[in-house]
């Protein structure tokens, strides 16, 4: 007896699982399909992005490889085009590259190649606060005082690594600007800096005392 009872509660229950999945089989179908739209979409784009990746690398290997002082033009043209693609790794390489070999002279075109990649490229955060020094560092010496601020408060109100540097940027400036008191002012927030780095410290130690120790 307890053994017909045992068929017909399995039997029941097989029933009853064969009836769950029968009348959720539209449901299951959908979700198996777009799991796997899923999957494929993941699949495609990481190879998308991965051939774009290869692709930008190429061209700029290409280019720098090729650069020669007859054919600026063509290699100042392709590295713009490599910075508007806005790659993490190529795009900033592809500036320095202008920058280092004196391929752009108009200064205002250079900062407009600065805030395409600390603007509109995704970067990691130091290595964005390091383009950020580089665009200071760069206009020191033909900008204002609020220009220049102005570039380095992000670097100055920040955390970074490279807030000592730009600390001291500021206080080299107004050192030779005969701004003696703010060059002060910037050199004891680099000593009072707990993750300053150890570099910067010791030449602001050194400039203190031995130019502004008054």
């Amino acid at each position: 007896m307890d053994e017909d009872f045992s068929i017909i509660n399995s039997n029941t229950r097989n029933e009853k699982i064969k009836n769950f999945f029968l009348n959720n089989k539209k449901k299951f179908i959908s979700g198996v399909i777009i799991i796997t739209i899923c999957l494929i979409g993941t699949y495609s784009f990481d190879k998308y992005t991965t051939g774009k990746k290869k692709e930008i690398s190429d061209n700029y290997n290409f280019t720098i490889i090729e650069y020669s002082n007859n054919n600026k033009d063509s290699t100042v043209k392709k590295l713009i085009d490599i910075i508007n693609k806005k790659d993490p790794t190529y795009s900033p390489l592809s500036l320095y590259f202008i920058i280092d070999n004196n391929l752009i002279s108009d200064q205002e075109k250079i900062n407009d190649l600065f805030d395409i990649l600390i603007k509109q490229t995704s970067l990691d955060e130091e290595i964005k606060n390091l383009v950020i020094y580089k665009k200071a560092l760069l206009n020191a010496d033909q900008s204002t005082e609020s220009e220049l601020l102005k570039i380095l408060n992000p670097l100055i109100n920040s955390e970074s690594v490279w807030k000592s540097h730009a600390l001291y940027l500021m206080a080299e400036y107004f050192y030779a600007q005969d701004q003696k008191q703010k060059s002060k002012e910037f050199f004891n927030k680099i000593i009072s800096l707990e993750n300053s780095n150890p570099d910067i410290k010791s030449q602001s130690e050194r400039r203190l005392n031995r130019d502004l120790s008054e």
